[in-house]
């Protein structure tokens, strides 16, 4: 029943949301942290409830206010009657799940925030995380790709939340920095397949950019 309510919840909260960060975003989190789960010895219902309501109300949408999303979800899960010790547990992971610019250390941390963050960075990666990549990249209007423009590893949380880079940079200041950022030995194997794909995307990319292929 907790489960049931809270696919309902997020289904109308995301009703048309951004394609990259809508309801089969979460769907594809919630699919990949149940794989991931089952090989790790955690709570399923904090797992569960934690990829389902990750990204309630992601700050980027929210003008990068991060208090949103986790008093949200936190508001629903108190008005479903879910246990206080789930929902402290579940909030603690939707405000320590983000990426951030990946120079931010985490404060909180928990086998099943690590299924879950597992899972959420998945999305990021692979053939998945390419089409959502430029959905954003064309939700914000940013350029494909331009050569005068490098991708920069050392921005600050400040830098990465407000960054207009082009949609190419982000693969670099990001997506092919998540594999060796993975918390557990199931999110590992998956990410190092999506991640070769990535590459090989790029090189081609970069032929095709040039008229060689």
């Amino acid at each position: 029943m907790i489960l049931s309510q809270t696919e309902a919840f997020v289904k109308k909260e995301l009703a048309g949301a951004e394609g990259g960060h809508d309801w089969w975003h979460i769907y594809r989190v919630w699919q990949l942290a149940k794989h991931i789960a089952a090989q790790e010895d955690v709570n399923m219902l904090v797992v569960e409830l934690g990829a389902l309501l990750h990204d309630i109300a992601d700050a980027k949408f929210h003008g990068g206010d991060e208090s949103i999303g986790p008093a949200k979800a936190r508001q629903f899960m108190e008005s479903i009657q879910v246990p206080a010790g789930v929902v402290q547990h579940v909030t603690n992971i939707i405000e320590h799940i983000s990426f951030k610019g990946g120079h931010q250390a985490g404060k909180f941390y928990s086998p099943e925030l690590g299924v879950v963050q597992d899972a959420d960075r998945l999305d990021a990666l692979g053939a998945i995380g390419i089409a959502r990549t430029f959905n954003y990249g064309g939700f914000k209007n940013r350029a494909i790709y331009d050569p005068g423009i490098s991708p920069d590893l050392q921005m600050t949380k400040e830098q990465y939340k407000h960054s207009t880079a082009p949609t190419i940079n982000h693969f670099y200041e990001k997506l092919l920095l998540l594999k060796d950022r993975m918390n557990t030995a199931t999110g590992r194997k998956l990410a190092e397949e999506r991640h070769l794909f990535m590459e090989q995307f790029l090189e081609r990319f970069y032929k095709e950019w040039e008229g060689i292929s």
